[in-house]
């Protein structure tokens, strides 16, 4: 008899021991989630960008090489690590491949605009409502946007009407300059006043 209270005893013990592991693997991998931090590094980070020319509307590709954040912080989502993000982007970091065609989009089209050395804006972002405010021609515009995440990259894209940030006269100024390269088959030059953005964000995750 007292061998089967021992055998018992012995199970029991097991049993909590094993249990008490359990909970305590359980609370280290809950509490490895809740300790990752995020934050924006402005470095890894760039602006791709679409234009178009000539009446059938002939895509010209490009991107900003540099992005430069203040105000960044970390955070325990991404969302709030964005939020409240401050960026500029030096327009002389624009980049077609294309080295005679990148100068006269900085001194043609940004030239022509008022504080022609960055682009800035900020970041707001919530879990359902999200838009960033972006500065161009000495002009603030707020912009709905949605994010897409994927680990620690995130992505938004959305078309622009220069017109918006009234970016006519530097619009004529770049068409004016490059104007027999903007020409269609039709005879036509035309620079068009909508860009296609697309924004890549990495962020730093840190445990």
């Amino acid at each position: 008899m007292k061998k089967v209270i021992r055998l018992i005893l012995a199970f029991i013990l097991l049993i909590n021991f094993g249990c008490k592991k359990d909970k305590q693997v359980i609370f280290q991998e809950n509490h490895s989630v809740q300790s990752k931090s995020y934050s924006v590094v402005g470095e890894t980070s760039l602006v791709k960008w679409i234009a178009y020319k000539t009446t059938d509307k002939v895509p010209v590709k490009g991107k900003f090489n540099s992005i430069k954040i203040t105000n960044s912080k970390e955070a325990k989502t991404i969302e709030e690590a964005l939020n409240g993000i401050i960026f500029s982007i030096p327009v002389s970091s624009v980049s077609t491949d294309d080295k005679l065609r990148d100068s006269k989009i900085v001194e043609f089209l940004f030239g022509a605009m008022k504080n022609t050395e960055f682009l800035s804006g900020t970041f707001n972002i919530n879990e359902s409502n999200s838009s960033v405010n972006i500065t161009m021609n000495g002009i603030s515009k707020t912009i709905p946007i949605e994010l897409e995440k994927d680990g620690q990259m995130v992505t938004f894209s959305k078309t622009l009407n220069l017109n918006d940030w009234e970016l006519k006269s530097a619009i004529e100024s770049l068409n004016k300059v490059c104007y027999d390269l903007h020409k269609g088959p039709d005879g036509i030059s035309k620079t068009w006043d909508e860009v296609e953005i697309k924004a890549v964000i990495y962020l730093k995750v840190t445990t």
